[in-house]
């Protein structure tokens, strides 16, 4: 049965408001397994599991899955789907940004647009880490994701994503994969943790709040946001004179370990 006959068959009306676009395109759902390489080794967590498409694919490929979802119409629904015996799929009812979720090591989800960043920002500061998280973005934020230096779209968002994990987007989605149809085009990308990147970031939250105080100041050098923590002998360093919207993620680590002596 398709995405839009089991919202009819149940009387399930999707709330725009709530950012709910269910997947529909099962191709695409077999894709984002693929490109997270999910086998029988892996546990996965989806967040925002509506109608199942993905959870489906998700269930015949992982050892575990922890589908999330929030709205008690579409749990009732999962729970019928997939809670056999049988299956590797555990449905948890909640928020996902409230809940406390067992431990997994990849995610795979076609999340709620509303709460893109949020989520992203707790996956990039989670403690233990995320490993490998294969996502369906806005088009609009998976490009802040893989954005450059100088570029409109570039910002802390990108700065932490790509100081901590190598990020790509993988491929464009249209709006009629999602039922209803979408009011943006979407994206697919990864997320790879990278151990030799989160050497370098000892402390997440303190780069992250690093971050967040330069780009708040964006047009302003460095060297004027952040004064008062330099002596004379940092103050000659020449990152300094550049602006938060110029420096590379790479150069923003080398800085925050620098003035935080962490480097």
């Amino acid at each position: 049965m398709d995405v839009r006959s089991m919202l009819i068959e149940r009387g399930i009306r999707p709330e725009r408001r709530l950012g709910q676009y269910f997947l529909a395109d099962e191709g695409i759902a077999a894709r984002m397994v693929e490109y997270a390489a999910v086998t029988r080794n892996d546990t996965v967590l989806e967040i925002g599991a509506g109608t199942g498409s993905l959870t489906g694919h998700l269930n015949r490929a992982a050892k575990k899955v922890y589908a999330v979802e929030r709205d008690q119409a579409l749990v009732a629904l999962l729970r019928e789907r997939f809670e056999t015996e049988a299956s590797a799929t555990e449905i948890l009812e909640g928020d996902v940004l409230a809940l406390h979720v067992p431990a997994y090591n990849k995610v795979v989800a076609s999340i709620p647009f509303k709460i893109s960043a949020r989520l992203t920002y707790r996956l990039l500061l989670h403690e233990a880490g995320f490993g490998l998280a294969v996502l369906l973005v806005q088009q609009e934020f998976a490009e802040k994701l893989v954005a450059a230096p100088r570029t409109a779209g570039y910002g802390r968002l990108t700065v932490l994503a790509q100081a901590l994990a190598d990020v790509a987007i993988l491929e464009t989605v249209p709006r009629g994969a999602f039922c209803p149809p979408a009011p943006v085009i979407g994206a697919v990308v990864r997320l790879q943790e990278s151990a030799a990147k989160r050497k370098l970031v000892r402390d997440k939250v303190q780069f992250f709040e690093f971050v967040t105080a330069a780009f708040a100041q964006r047009r302003k050098k460095l060297k004027t946001i952040f004064k008062g923590r330099l002596g004379e002998e940092r103050a000659t360093c020449a990152e300094l004179e550049q602006r938060p919207e110029e420096l590379t993620p790479e150069a923003f680590v080398h800085v925050a370990g620098w003035l935080t002596g962490e480097h």
